[in-house]
């Protein structure tokens, strides 16, 4: 489909709800192939992951970390 001077692909939504894709995605380019990957925040899952663990499997230290505040990069 063309888009100006570009071409445009229309993907389903239903794939794109099933391989994650937000408002942002990666475009690479190589080897004669296109590959699209949906960005995700850097710690996206992380407290899904933890949840399935329990507490008493991390030690006193490691509890400690994850109580911590969190800071901003500039703080750090």
């Amino acid at each position: 489909m063309d888009i100006g001077n570009s071409r445009g692909v229309r993907l389903p939504k239903t794939v794109l709800d099933q391989l994650g894709f937000g408002a942002e995605a990666e475009l690479l380019v190589e080897d004669g192939r296109v590959t699209l990957t949906p960005l995700r925040a850097p710690r996206q899952g992380w407290a899904e992951a933890f949840a399935k663990h329990p507490p008493e499997a991390l030690t006193s230290e490691e509890n400690d970390w994850l109580d911590a505040p969190l800071l901003d990069d500039d703080e750090a």
